[in-house]
């Protein structure tokens, strides 16, 4: 029998090969866009921070510098840029020595005007020579609590005052230690009964991931030392049993024979018995977000929040928290933990933006404000 040769037609042929092969060089083609995209971007963001460390402006180095120190995940950013001499240099400006303590004897509770909440303010309880009724807000809602939302060139964020320090306490988790969590401010809040909360102190924080269960430092609560030492000394902010605002640098001993209610670690302190911090020099600090408490001479408690990481506010330094303070007429105050921690909660709602990507994080400590 004869046969017949078929040519076989190339483009049957092509069309014959294996789908899953087509599909595997489509996916390699995908993976190997963005692997070149990424590539593209790290170029990108490398060579903006080398001009930026590197350029001719040291200022813009030496926030940029100090912004990422402050943060627990990325503070290792500038040594790809700069030498670790020159870092040490930067940092070293951080270090704020600051004995002074706070004199109880110039708050007088009661000494300022009250808000009545019809927008009119009653006369100061105790007139001690000095007019505190510039500070009067109408509480519209009669609760005691008012919430003003504040900025400056680099950033935005809130002030909430509180007219009763009593209302004010250290929040604290159930427990501390290796193996403890922290609770979130929503759940110190949940767990107090409170209307509204911030962030406090510090906390153990190994690149970001740390999870509140060991405090930076010293914890007293309900007057007694729940953590640290009583003969180190520490940068402390906390309330007496008087409601009195404390803050600077002690012992732990220091701080219980004040009758140190509940106070934890943290700083730097911004205004000590009326007079500003950086008086003399400015505080070497960064931009990011912050967190803050302070206390006026009527006894009212100022709580400041500042949003930061972002396009419409990158956020402030320690030195705009004085300003602020001191705008609100603070007596004594104090930098409070700041970065994806700053957040104050306020009627179950979140005032500020967190800057944290999870979400809340858990905290080692909280002012929480109890109700009326």
């Amino acid at each position: 029998m004869e046969t017949t040769n078929i040519k076989e037609n190339p483009k049957r042929a092509k069309a014959a090969q294996p789908a899953a092969k087509k599909g595997g060089k489509t996916v390699g083609h995908v993976f190997a866009t963005i692997g070149i995209t990424l590539l593209l971007v790290l170029v990108l963001v490398y060579g903006a921070l080398f001009v930026l460390f590197r350029g001719p402006s040291s200022s813009i180095s030496r926030i940029l510098t100090l912004s990422l120190n402050e943060t627990s995940a990325i503070y290792w950013i500038p040594n790809l840029f700069l030498p670790q001499a020159e870092i040490d240099e930067i940092l070293a400006q951080k270090d704020v020595s600051q004995s002074e303590v706070t004199n109880t004897d110039l708050i007088q509770i009661g000494a300022g005007s009250v808000s009545t909440g019809d927008g009119s303010a009653s006369a100061p309880a105790e007139d001690d020579g000095e007019a505190l009724s510039e500070f009067a807000l109408a509480d519209t809602d009669g609760d005691g609590i008012v919430v003003e939302e504040v900025s400056g060139p680099m950033f935005r964020g809130f002030m909430m005052i509180v007219q009763d320090p009593s209302r004010l306490m250290l929040g604290t988790p159930n427990a501390y230690g290796d193996t403890a969590t922290g609770l979130t401010i929503y759940e110190m809040v949940e767990k107090y009964d409170a209307v509204a909360g911030i962030n406090a102190g510090g906390f153990y924080d190994p690149d970001g991931t740390g999870t509140g269960g060991i405090p930076d430092g010293l914890v007293i609560s309900e007057g007694e030392l729940v953590w640290g030492s009583h003969d180190a000394e520490y940068t402390l902010v906390g309330f007496d049993k008087e409601h009195r605002l404390i803050v600077g640098t002690m012992t732990g001993q220091d701080a219980l024979d004040l009758n140190m209610e509940g106070a934890c670690t943290f700083g730097p302190s911004l205004i000590i018995n009326g007079v500003a911090q950086n008086e003399d020099a400015p505080h070497a600090s960064g931009v990011n977000p912050r967190t803050a408490i302070g206390q006026r001479a009527d006894g009212a408690v100022l709580l400041l929040v500042i949003d930061g990481r972002q396009v419409s506010s990158p956020g402030a330094t320690y030195d705009d928290l004085v300003d602020v303070m001191l705008e609100y007429g603070a007596v004594n105050a104090s930098n409070l933990d700041g970065g994806s921690s700053s957040m104050m909660v306020y009627n179950g709602e979140l005032v500020n933006t967190c800057a944290s990507v999870v979400g809340p994080r858990p905290l080692a400590t909280s002012f929480v404000v109890l109700p009326q």
